[in-house]
């Protein structure tokens, strides 16, 4: 079996009960995908094999955003990626790690090398365009939040409240991932993304408010 597909049979394991939608295989190969594709753009060359392990085990172990803990899944994540990697005696550890640990928005640890940097980019653009709408309001469905507030969609007169109603993390978070992305092809993707963002968002507040 190759290596993409020892990783995806190690997903498919650990994540055999999971019910999040927003974090699923497809996830996973959604952000390696976008890995390759930053990566191929950059002109430092990165660790590809690096990269995949990163991409595929970020969020093997996977918190609610409720859950207490939630700021220690990317350490838990990293931990279990280099546990399975020594058991095949892969090398490469301390990076696939570091990469892992500065994915996070949580958890706040900073990208200390190039394959964290693009891996944490390759993620924040899952948040953006239209499978980032899709991800949100799948995420706030879990959490138990309502879509939008009806009598004021765009906090022109409230404060935000994400926590309750799903459109408000578009300005809360959503909106500032951009200035957060560390390469230029990220931050070229992310900009194509924006627009339809922008787009539903006014749209829905259009529909929504009564």
């Amino acid at each position: 079996m190759s290596l993409q597909g020892e990783l995806e049979a190690e997903v498919a394991r650990v994540w055999a009960e999971q019910t999040d939608g927003a974090h699923d295989i497809w996830h996973v190969r959604r952000v390696w995908a976008s890995c390759q594709r930053i990566a191929d753009a950059l002109e430092t060359p990165t660790d590809r094999q690096v990269l995949m392990i990163a991409a595929y085990l970020h969020d093997i172990i996977n918190l609610p955003k409720d859950h207490p803990r939630r700021t220690e899944a990317a350490q838990m994540s990293a931990d279990h990626a280099v546990a399975w990697m020594a058991s095949r005696g892969l090398q490469g550890q301390e990076a696939v790690a570091l990469a892992i640990l500065g994915h996070s928005y949580s958890a706040g640890h900073p990208c200390e090398t190039l394959e964290a940097q693009v891996l944490q980019d390759a993620d924040r653009l899952e948040a953006l365009g239209a499978i980032g709408i899709a991800r949100c309001f799948v995420t706030a469905g879990r959490l138990g939040a309502g879509i939008v507030h009806g009598g004021d969609p765009l906090a022109e007169a409230r404060g935000l409240e994400d926590q309750r109603f799903a459109l408000d993390h578009f300005e809360v978070k959503l909106f500032g991932l951009p200035e957060t992305l560390n390469t230029a092809p990220a931050r070229a993707m992310a900009a194509e993304r924006m627009p339809l963002m922008r787009a539903f968002q006014a749209a829905l507040a259009a529909e929504a408010r009564i």
